[in-house]
């Protein structure tokens, strides 16, 4: 339910907020997911456009009084005005535009206001079975809307109100003495609907939050708190979506820790565990903004760089050794000292899809380990066959793949 690619616009009007908000602080992504349910879905909108049109020309035919006749225009002027916007709206999130939000929640509750207004205006007609098709179908719509809003409940209320205000005082002109119980059902109505709305909002938020924290879990690392393989994949993909298509670039750090093992063997797991969750602190400070970093399980780690040339990803690779590399002080007053190696490639100029980009930046990582650890490489700077790499390596007396496995822990 909680989707972090949702492109509606925020509410800037400050009545418009009011009504789109409630007091209840949620995440910006739960939020963005609330806005996004203002537009709905397009057939189902056309559904319910299709059978206000069709009521008010109907009402029309049978009762062409200009009156009516100005209702009926304005209840079609109304109808297809929010169907343009939703239809802006819809190619706005494509294209990454701006939605006109405000307006979408100023004709909904005008929407609300026209199908109450042919409610009173065709009771003050005295015209019983007519009045009844169209309050059924204004009863059906509002209360569909009811749920259709239930991520904004003050704007349910509202399009509630709108529609219930002109029904009831045409029930009270109506000349119909038993219509005017209509004074005390609409108040209780409003009440009871609206505190319906409010309920569900709180319920479909804790929702909401339940899935956005499970769905945090499956990208999340639990002992280091950095992304885990699966959100650093989707991470990647997300930024080279966002750079298409004229691919701009950003950088890949495949990191490795050298002597990790060891730590392992002397300490035992549970220190090895808590270096890691240090590391993974140091890795933060070094990063920029927009960066993001991952584990992608053992002593590996990644960083996606926002800066995608290689001075900058090489500033930032050098940064992480010199932070990584300090010494770490364990719980019986020694310290431990580890090292990292770094391979970078760079997006997409060493790639365009994560196991290309990978695989190069993993070429580099190699290089690094051969140049006798603790180091950074740049995928541009070796052959991309790495086969032919290791081959060469291994006639200097240096096979990195055998330096890795005996680094791992």
């Amino acid at each position: 339910m909680v989707n972090e690619t949702h492109g509606f616009s925020a509410p800037r009007w400050r009545l418009t907020r009011w009504l789109a908000t409630t007091s209840q602080r949620v995440p910006d992504d739960v939020r963005a997911a609330l806005i996004a349910q203002l537009f709905g879905t397009l057939p189902i909108f056309l559904g319910g456009m299709v059978n206000t049109m069709a009521i008010a020309v109907l009402v029309v035919i049978w009762h062409p009084s200009p009156l009516l006749i100005a209702w009926c225009c304005l209840e079609i002027t109304v109808s297809l005005s929010r169907l343009a916007v939703m239809i802006h709206a819809l190619r706005a999130v494509r294209r990454g535009g701006r939605t006109f939000t405000d307006l979408t929640i100023l004709l909904a509750v005008a929407w609300g206001f026209t199908t109450g207004l042919g409610a009173g205006l065709i009771l003050m007609t005295g015209d019983w079975p007519t009045a009844i098709v169209v309050c059924i179908s204004a009863a059906g719509m509002t209360g569909g809307m009811c749920f259709r809003y239930v991520g904004a409940p003050r704007l349910a209320t509202a399009v509630i109100a709108g529609a219930l205000l002109p029904a009831t005082v045409g029930a009270l002109l109506s000349g119909n003495t038993i219509l005017l119980i209509s004074a005390v059902q609409a108040p209780a109505l409003l009440l009871a609907m609206s505190m319906a709305a409010f309920q569900l909002h709180r319920m479909l938020v804790a929702t909401m939050m339940a899935e956005r924290e499970n769905l945090q879990r499956t990208r999340v690392d639990a002992l280091t708190g950095l992304a885990n393989r699966a959100g650093l994949i989707r991470e990647f993909e997300t930024r080279l979506a966002a750079g298409a298509p004229e691919g701009k670039p950003f950088a890949l750090l495949y990191l490795d820790l050298d002597g990790f093992k060891a730590i392992n063997d002397t300490h035992g797991h549970l220190i090895g565990d808590r270096i890691l969750a240090v590391v993974a602190e140091r890795m933060r400070t070094v990063l920029a903004p927009g960066d993001m970093a991952g584990r992608l399980g053992g002593d590996e780690f990644v960083i996606l760089a926002a800066a995608g040339g290689d001075t900058e990803a090489l500033a930032l690779g050098r940064d992480a050794l010199a932070a990584i590399s300090a010494p770490y002080l364990l719980a019986d007053g020694h310290t431990a000292r580890i090292g990292v190696s770094i391979g970078i490639a760079i997006a997409t100029q060493d790639g365009r899809d994560w196991d290309t980009l990978m695989a190069r930046a993993d070429t580099a990582l190699y290089v690094a380990k051969a140049r006798g650890k603790a180091a950074v490489a740049l995928a541009s700077e070796v052959d991309g066959n790495a086969q032919t790499l290791w081959e060469a390596m291994r006639r200097a007396g240096s096979d990195p793949r055998d330096q890795r496995l005996a680094d791992a822990g």
